[in-house]
């Protein structure tokens, strides 16, 4: 059997493997796309692409840990991942950066997202309604690079409605979030409480959290590598990452930027909870849930190990440091265990080597 093929039994062995084989593979691919940049476009969307490269390659890091999923060949996923997230990061840049808030432009940039996970659709036209629009083709490589990789997934006929379902909705908080702050709330809420009363237990800012994050989407697409699936697997591994495990993601994200974020004036889902104890709470429940949802999965220890990843990477940020929010960060790696705060202090150490 392939070694790309062998799954570490647990994070003990996950993570060594993770940090030796899989960031120099990341490398390599982020490599690639930045030198596509440099070379093709005009300089203007040129920049955001490389800015996007540059300041998030975290992101297309820790994804990655999903080609260490059993089954899954870690090379040929490494690619698909770093190409979504990529896209991922550059829609970002593109719509928070420019000057511009077109609803329409934002929502025709984002049918890259769905493209890139339907191959049997033909290629939209993404800047019709965005002022700039030679890329060098860089955006329509990175949505082939994805369409290229999900042919090879035997049981993607098992996911694919799921896994669009979520692009849609990462789509439409991206199309949302970025537009002027005097009508964004607003339209938020309007499309958030269309969704709401399916999902028990969360609040409309958490539902939303849930839609920011591509952990879902990495992972449907990691199991339907096996082509062994069922639709009940399928099924299972949807209703722990949505909202639950995508929802913890995100809102981790939004907590360690929170005072960036209230100084810049963007959007932050974790300032619409009314104190820290609330927001000490609602992460609490988040991971809990996601924990107690991760053991009906395929491969429960491979699940484990990311939610313990993103509390151990999100906290090991320095911006927890801060008193209110070291205090957060200490509470939740004390309800979490001894493993989570090992991966924590790995974290640290990784970040101070300029590794993470």
């Amino acid at each position: 059997m392939p070694a790309d093929f062998l799954y570490p039994a647990s994070g003990l062995t996950l993570l060594p493997e993770f940090i030796r084989k899989v960031f120099p593979m990341v490398e390599q691919e982020l490599s690639s796309w930045q030198r596509y940049a440099e070379e093709n476009g005009m300089r203007e969307l040129a920049d955001q692409a490389l800015a996007s490269l540059h300041s998030k390659k975290f992101h297309c890091q820790g994804g990655s840990i999903y080609s260490l999923y059993k089954g899954v060949p870690t090379r040929e996923f490494v690619r698909l991942i770093v190409a979504l997230q990529t896209i991922s990061d550059y829609l970002d840049n593109l719509c928070d950066r420019a000057g511009f808030t077109d609803e329409g432009a934002f929502r025709q940039l984002h049918l890259a997202i769905t493209d890139a996970l339907d191959p049997a659709t033909p290629l939209n036209q993404y800047y019709i309604n965005y002022p700039f629009k030679d890329d060098g083709g860089y955006l329509t490589k990175l949505v082939n690079t994805c369409r290229d990789e999900i042919l090879k997934l035997p049981a993607y006929h098992l996911v694919k409605t799921e896994l669009l379902r979520q692009a849609v909705l990462y789509s439409e908080l991206q199309t949302y979030k970025h537009l002027d702050l005097a009508i964004r709330e607003k339209k938020m809420l309007d499309w958030i409480n269309c969704h709401l009363p399916k999902y028990q237990g969360i609040r409309p800012w958490e539902f939303a959290a849930a839609t920011g994050s591509t952990l879902g989407m990495f992972m449907l697409c990691a199991a339907a590598y096996n082509p062994k699936l069922t639709q009940n697997q399928a099924d299972q591994i949807s209703c722990a990452y949505f909202p639950w495990i995508n929802g913890l993601h995100i809102l981790l994200d939004y907590f360690i930027d929170g005072d960036e974020d209230r100084l810049s004036g963007d959007l932050n889902f974790v300032a619409y909870y009314p104190s820290h104890q609330e927001t000490l709470d609602r992460l609490t429940y988040f991971s809990k849930e996601a924990r107690r949802r991760i053991a009906l999965l395929p491969e429960p220890a491979f699940g484990l190990t990311v939610v313990n990843g993103l509390l151990a990477m999100y906290l090991s940020d320095p911006k927890t440091d801060a008193p209110a929010e070291r205090a957060i960060r200490d509470s939740l790696l004390d309800s979490a265990g001894l493993y989570p705060r090992f991966m924590y202090r790995l974290c640290r150490l990784l970040r101070k080597k300029s590794i993470l």
